[in-house]
């Protein structure tokens, strides 16, 4: 039976990439939790039911953080901040085709949005002394794909790295950061993903994602968490169940990294 701990009620979020995926499957737990929730993206779907708390701005660019940093600041602090958004985009054939372009592609959207964002909204955390930010990395921080996502990788192994410095940081003055390190989900971006090691690799795709589970060594649940067991899993962390809860990386990848 859910208690007060279980709640958010009366606590302003703000989650990006919350449009679609597991960012969606976020926003839709802490509103259940009784959180005000903003959230973000680059493009507010078609009949978004609460048009007032969507921001539509790309948080991979710095005028895409500051305007989402002003409209979320006219009302005052943040109690919880979840940074979702990311992805990759880099085409397959390995370290030497990725361009520098492409390079910063992959760190303004997966590790420099989140240092923005976080620069621009935390400080107004620190001042009330209390308050919750979770940086969600990825298991390929630890088992890198190297064929389409080294960049992607890199940069959300530095995002767990900034993420542990910041949470030591901001601990003793009242504000928590946490990270969960999600393996595959299975949203529209996995989709697309298959799609590229596909056409990449002249396989169909049902053999890119034989392909995919071969390259993390398998996955012993047998198949990739869904978007609503990750939000599960965020509910708890930014709850007052997780009040000890500081530094932290959970793992969410149905036991594909090996772990003894």
């Amino acid at each position: 039976m859910g208690t007060e701990r279980d709640r958010l009620d009366g606590r302003r979020a703000l989650v990006t990439g919350g449009s679609k995926g597991a960012g969606k499957a976020v926003v839709e737990r802490l509103r259940e939790m009784g959180a005000d929730v903003y959230t973000t993206a680059r493009t507010m779907p078609d009949g978004y039911d609460r048009p007032d708390r969507f921001v539509a701005a790309d948080t991979a660019t710095a005028a895409g953080t500051d305007a989402v940093a002003r409209r979320i600041s006219e009302e005052g602090p943040l109690d919880i901040l979840v940074h979702v958004v990311g992805g990759a985009s880099t085409p397959t054939g390995g370290f030497a085709v990725i361009t520098d372009e492409q390079w910063l592609v992959e760190l303004n959207l997966n590790l420099l949005g989140a240092v923005r964002l976080d620069r621009a909204l935390v400080p107004a955390m620190v001042e009330a002394g209390s308050g919750v930010v979770l940086h969600v990395t990825s298991i390929q921080r630890e088992l890198p794909l190297y064929d389409a996502s080294l960049a992607y990788a890199a940069a959300k192994a530095a995002l767990r790295t900034y993420s542990k410095g910041l949470a030591n940081e901001l601990a003793p003055r009242g504000v928590r950061v946490t990270a969960v390190s999600p393996g595959g989900i299975e949203t529209e971006a996995y989709e697309q993903f298959v799609d590229r090691i596909a056409e990449g690799n002249g396989l169909t795709r049902d053999g890119a994602k034989q392909l995919i589970f071969d390259s993390l060594g398998g996955v012993p649940l047998g198949r990739f968490a869904r978007p609503e067991e990750i939000a599960d899993l965020i509910g708890f962390l930014v709850s007052d169940r997780a009040t000890a809860v500081v530094g932290a990386e959970y793992v969410i990848d149905g036991g594909t990294v090996p772990t003894v």
